[in-house]
């Protein structure tokens, strides 16, 4: 080889390695810049099957924990709201809208909800918040192992209608029929079955009474006409969406009645026992940061409520003539009066 090429070839080397040291040095620049952008900020849907204002102590008991967990919403998350106002048919709608939002999480409340997300996604994540009976009905294949993609916490206490049952004894000492007011429909007459055995230790008949749709006219008519003296009212969607309704007849019949829960006693239902629901939501936070930091629902077993509240309303108490024995407000978590 003479010495022009050589000199030609050198040439062509020192401009390989020049062209290739440009290449190395923009792959190292554009790593760097695209290190130091920020991370993509998780998107939660939240899909409530009642109203906004049936739930604002509920969903802000969850925003409560994600500032436990150091989450600002519009800052380092995004919550998109959605409410079936009662109707469980715009369910599955309302799933498809956060669906095309491509929301990381979808966090629920009943059964009814939780199956709509469940039946509209396999691979986005559901975190439910006050499902009666995740197994029984069908959402998870066990408390300890779920699998699938849904997870949370459960409202499953059948032992808590027995308890409901065991306060209107306390209160109502002659107490001798009690309605069992529930949806109409296979799941509410188990729970009534379940139920029948501790009313029968209690000395109680229970009657049951299947709500057809929301017409509430013709089960309170059917509770009077049988002669139930109290009714005891368990969880469900329906009693929760039309509470103040469920309430309001309750009253213009003079019916004592114990609910599900805390809001049903605040908004003027005699007495309440049951599941402090706010505080499974705002657990329901918790659930989701393991799944956005990497935990599969599959991996998380469900939970069940830690908190339970007795409230007593006074001011029904009154309005209906019942008296509550002292024994029975000393042992309530809140009365009011």
């Amino acid at each position: 080889m003479s010495s022009d090429e050589w000199i030609g070839e050198e040439k062509n080397l020192k401009k390989k390695i020049t062209v290739l040291t440009l290449c190395a040095v923009l792959c190292v620049l554009c790593v760097s810049a695209e290190a130091q952008q920020p991370g993509r900020v998780p998107q939660v849907g939240v899909l409530v099957s009642t109203s906004a204002a049936a739930s604002v102590s509920r969903i802000h008991a969850f925003q409560q924990g994600l500032r436990e967990l150091g989450y600002l919403e519009g800052k380092n998350i995004i919550v998109e709201y959605r409410y079936g106002e009662g109707t469980p048919n715009r369910l599955p709608g309302l799933v498809a809208e956060l669906i095309r939002l491509k929301v990381d999480v979808i966090v629920t409340d009943t059964s009814r909800a939780s199956d709509a997300a469940k039946n509209a996604t396999k691979t986005i994540p559901i975190v439910f918040t006050a499902v009666i009976d995740p197994v029984g009905d069908g959402q998870v294949s066990s408390l300890a192992q779920p699998g699938g993609n849904l997870t949370g916490l459960s409202i499953l206490a059948p032992e808590l209608n027995g308890k409901r049952l065991e306060l209107l004894k306390e209160t109502l000492p002659k107490l001798t029929r009690v309605g069992f007011l529930t949806r109409e429909g296979d799941t509410g007459r188990q729970r009534f079955k379940e139920t029948e055995v501790v009313a029968k230790g209690l000395g109680l008949r229970l009657q049951f009474f299947g709500v057809k749709g929301v017409d509430l006219d013709s089960a309170f008519d059917a509770v009077k006409r049988a002669g139930a003296q109290a009714l005891t009212l368990p969880p469900t969607t329906l009693l929760l969406t039309y509470r103040v309704q469920f309430i309001n007849a309750a009253a213009k019949n003079r019916l004592p009645a114990i609910y599900p829960g805390t809001p049903y006693a605040e908004d003027g239902g005699l007495m309440s026992y049951g599941p402090d629901i706010p505080d499974n939501w705002r657990r329901a936070s918790i659930f989701m940061d393991k799944i956005l930091k990497g935990k599969k629902p599959a991996d998380l077993p469900i939970e069940q409520p830690t908190k339970f509240e007795f409230i007593i309303n006074l001011k029904t108490a009154k309005q209906i003539g019942v008296t509550i024995p002292p024994n029975v407000l000393a042992r309530a978590d809140k009365v009011i009066k």
